[in-house]
């Protein structure tokens, strides 16, 4: 699925070329997901439902979460299906906050 085929989902900004993003991370949680997909990881269907479930656990968000959603859908998946563990996770989340410390403001974060 190229960019440009994502469906016009509530709240997702875009353009002609495909889906347009409000930050990096964004993006990045965006081609993840589509990378973990592609590799057999879960099917879309699983996807939605784990999405699904994500926004509707936060009635009050007005779409300005809704990425933050996406990744915390992502972490149930990769979790669920055994693709990391919540430890692994948990490592790799604490790296990655050391990391962003570290950088100077404007840098890119190097893990």
């Amino acid at each position: 699925m190229t960019p440009s085929e994502v469906p016009d989902f509530p709240g997702l900004p875009r353009d002609a070329a495909g889906p347009v993003f409000a930050e990096p991370w964004q993006a990045q949680a965006f081609a993840l997901t589509l990378q973990l997909h592609q590799a057999g990881c879960f099917s879309w269907l699983d996807w939605a439902t784990a999405l699904s479930q994500a926004l509707a656990s936060d009635p009050l968000d007005d779409g300005a979460r809704y990425y933050e959603h996406w990744v915390e859908a992502l972490e149930h998946l990769v979790t669920a299906r055994a693709v990391t563990t919540p430890d692994d996770l948990a490592l790799r989340k604490q790296a990655w906050t050391q990391a962003y410390l570290r950088t100077p403001h404007g840098r890119p974060v190097d893990l």
